[in-house]
């Protein structure tokens, strides 16, 4: 099982935020959605293009380059991504934030 990895501070990330974060050398995107903290790859499935920096739409990130939307919370993806993006677990420890691969 991937080890969790601290990453962020709750008092960094307000409701309805996002931020790029790194796990083991790979981009994860770090959400706030109404005080519960979600990650994902920071890698649209579409076409590679980087997540993190669409918009936050609720639940769902807009990818920037051809409007692909993904649910931070299930992973879940509309046309034109092709496959659901990978989640990051999140574990919350005072103001510690840590995240981990889901397996």
């Amino acid at each position: 099982m991937a080890e969790f990895v601290k990453v962020a501070k709750v008092s960094d990330l307000a409701p309805g935020e996002k931020m790029l974060v790194e796990y083991d050398d790979e981009d994860v995107g770090l959400f706030n959605i109404n005080g519960e903290f979600y990650a994902v790859s920071d890698v649209c499935t579409h076409d590679g293009g980087p997540l993190v920096e669409g918009e936050l739409d609720g639940e769902c990130i807009v990818c920037p380059r051809h409007g692909a939307r993904f649910n931070v919370k299930t992973g879940a993806q509309t046309m034109p991504a092709f496959a659901p993006v990978p989640l990051y677990r999140v574990k919350i420890e005072g103001d510690d934030i840590y995240i981990a691969p889901a397996e």
